[in-house]
């Protein structure tokens, strides 16, 4: 079957006759000479069109520049079994009707839009219309498909709400790496060699395809490809908005200004919304991040509602007359940027995400970049603060990517106005990261002692918290030091018995447990222990902690028949009021399991401690340090139990994550290389066993 190209383009209608309309029509562009790759939508549309024989109707939709109408172009190059091919600019409802207009008059059919789609409905040939640039959300191209069973249609949108009407689509988005490349050296005018390609695997723009034609017009000016990425990370913003001045195709924008077309487009508040995302991360975007920010209340260390009055009016705009949330506010702004695909949406995990060339660009749209950096540190704060304390440990690891990106460049600074550090801290401790958590706990404190003094409440509770991140690194001396200093303070200005007291005495005892100073531990602890029983009752979560820090002393100290009483209790109490999967739950199984391992009762510690390993593994990831513990712990069960080879390699990869995380010298690595060093004596590796023996008596040592 031969077949016809027809580009029905925005001419004037006056003055259009039949031979000038054909004329026209007759001129379908063909893909870029450069085009490569896109394999698997093109198979899939080839698919999709030779099936059945009513009408199909197929969409691709993705990014302004994520190279829509080349794919659509190539597919019509391949293809031979349409009669005709009729390619019509979607832009605005006056191309569209100008476009069909063509059709009518290159065929003698009518002079009209209503007079080609009737013609199209009452010719029986497969036909192709293509509504190319269908980008505005408020044109329906339903209104243009001709009303009849035969035929076929191909839409190119940055709007993925257009599936409604197809019969199947595709999301347009980054290249593979190996054709990302193959396009990067043919729009460079470069040789595919083994040197070449080295290099430009290097320069990746994220596999975006206009972004990397851009990158190819300018080294092929310039002949820079292996200079190419500094020139980048010095003029990205430059680099991306000029049009080169020799190109491959008839796109008229750079990467940037067909971003600025759809951003230009949006209302105030969805530009704003945007802008906001631009600077969390750009995957894991979730709706609760603002909607728990609107049912943040104010604690007395806090920022005052004065100071919060930029934050709080943004989230006005998603609450209704009474202060509550209303999601469907903040799912009309989303479906806006959804609209124009610079935001994407995972209906599974009901989580958006920016592409990240997108997620640059837009941080570059905003003039106040100080102001927006702010109020999107207290939205994020306020969100982490407003979340019920028995799932802020789950929920550190969701905040964690994004607080990264908060306060990178800007660990003071992020938080000088707007003091959410302590929310930040908690997130690093808890999702395992105390590096980053020292680095913030240090600029937290030195700002209150500068505002408030050395012995006042605020200034006292940063110390604790720089104590605490201490502890977790093993750098125990120094955690002690302030630690001791809180807790004298505390007693002094609240009493014994008030709660921030009761909290440093009991860090103050946890660090002794770990110096091995476990007397005193224990007293410290049973005096929290009866006091948190007595303020808050024996289920309050406080009390259970407590209890679960005194039944490990009591661990430590040989009482192990006491100490499995209480972590009984602790577990089972846990287990009910918080869940068996909770990461308290978690620690209590885990603590149960290893006095079970020291009574002998090694079947029972087996099935608790691989029940917690499985869990912590899905919930917190197979690299937190939680996860080590169970895993070292649940190796030397193996080992106890004669499972010698399972045991040496749990025990393997405890001992390299915790060497390569957190050094070779801290007091958890030094527990794994003990271990590991004992198993291999158990099988008599004795020339691994001695070095590893050896090394810990000398960091011990040192």
């Amino acid at each position: 079957m031969e077949m016809n190209f027809h580009l029905a383009k925005a001419l004037p209608v006056v003055a259009l006759n039949n031979d000038l309309a054909a004329q026209n029509i007759n001129n379908c562009p063909p893909p870029s000479k450069i085009f490569h790759g896109r394999e698997m939508v093109l198979t899939q549309m080839h698919q999709y069109y030779a099936e059945g024989t009513h009408q199909r109707i197929f969409l691709l939709h993705g990014l302004g520049g994520a190279g829509k109408t080349q794919i659509a172009l190539k597919f019509i190059e391949e293809s031979s079994r349409f009669s005709d091919v009729f390619l019509i600019d979607t832009s605005t409802p006056n191309t569209i009707d100008i476009g069909l207009t063509n059709i009518a008059v290159s065929n003698n059919s009518g002079s009209n839009a209503q007079d080609a789609v009737r013609w199209m409905s009452r010719t029986a040939h497969e036909w192709l219309l293509v509504f190319d640039n269908a980008d505005d959300p408020k044109v329906n191209p339903h209104n243009y498909f001709p009303r009849c069973k035969h035929g076929n249609i191909l839409i190119t949108s940055r709007n993925p709400g257009l599936a409604v009407h197809a019969g199947a689509n595709a999301a347009v988005s980054d290249m593979e790496e190996t054709d990302s490349v193959e396009l990067l050296l043919k729009s460079a005018a470069q040789d595919s060699k083994p040197q070449s390609w080295e290099v430009a695997r290097e320069i990746e723009l994220c596999y975006f395809p206009l972004a990397i034609i851009q990158a190819g017009a300018f080294i092929s000016k310039s002949g820079a490809l292996d200079s190419y990425l500094a020139y980048y990370s010095a003029n990205r913003v430059r680099l991306l908005s000029e049009k080169p001045a020799q190109t491959h195709d008839d796109y008229a924008s750079t990467v940037y200004t067909t971003w600025q077309i759809s951003f230009d487009q949006l209302t105030p508040l969805a530009a704003t919304l945007l802008q906001l995302c631009s600077f969390l991360h750009h995957q894991r975007i979730s709706e609760q991040i603002f909607s728990n920010a609107s049912m943040y209340t104010f604690p007395a260390h806090g920022p005052s509602n004065e100071e919060l009055r930029g934050p709080l009016e943004i989230l006005s705009h998603f609450t209704d007359t009474a202060g509550s949330w209303d999601s469907l506010k903040f799912m009309d702004l989303m479906h806006e940027l959804i609209g124009y695909s610079l935001i994407s949406f995972d209906p599974v995990t009901k989580l958006f995400s920016i592409h990240p060339l997108v997620h640059k660009w837009s941080q570059s749209t905003v003039t106040d970049q100080r102001g927006y950096h702010w109020h999107m540190v207290a939205i994020a704060g306020m969100s982490f603060g407003a979340i019920p304390d028995k799932t802020k440990h789950v929920a550190s690891l969701q905040f964690v990517a994004h607080v990264d990106s908060l306060l990178q460049g800007e660990t003071a600074a992020a938080i000088e106005a707007i003091d959410f550090g302590f929310e930040c801290i908690y997130i690093y401790n808890w999702a395992g990261q105390d590096k980053k958590a020292e680095a913030l706990a240090l600029a937290v404190l030195q700002r209150r002692r500068t505002i408030f003094g050395e012995g006042h409440p605020h200034t006292l509770i940063a110390m604790g918290n720089l104590a605490m991140t201490y502890h977790q690194l093993g750098r125990l001396q120094e955690a002690e030091a302030l630690q001791n200093v809180v807790f004298e303070k505390q007693n002094t200005i609240f009493g014994e018995d008030h709660p921030d007291t009761l909290i440093a005495m009991g860090d103050l005892a946890n660090t002794y447990y770990q110096l091995g100073r476990v007397k005193e531990a224990e007293e410290l602890q049973s005096v929290v222990f009866e006091k948190r029983q007595t303020i808050f009752g024996e289920d309050h979560p406080h009390t259970l902690n407590a209890m679960g820090n005194l039944a490990s002393t009591y661990y430590r100290l040989g009482c192990v028949h006491e100490a499995e009483a209480l972590q009984s209790v602790v577990f089972e109490k846990q287990k009910t009021i918080l869940g068996e999967g909770h990461p308290h739950t978690l620690i209590a199984m885990g603590n149960l399991a290893m006095t079970y391992h020291q009574l002998g009762r090694l079947q029972e510690a087996e099935e608790l401690q691989s029940v917690v390993l499985q869990k912590r593994n899905i919930i917190l990831g197979e690299d937190h340090p939680e996860t080590l513990i169970a895993m070292g712990n649940l190796a030397m069960i193996y080992y106890q139990l004669g499972h010698v080879q399972q045991a040496d390699e749990l025990q393997s990869v405890v001992f390299k994550k915790r060497k390569t995380v957190l050094g070779e010298d801290h007091p958890r690595t030094l527990v794994a290389m003990g271990n590991l060093a004992e198993i291999y004596h158990r099988i008599s590796r004795m020339e691994e066993a001695e070095p590893l023996r050896q090394r810990r008596s000398q960091l011990i040592w040192e």
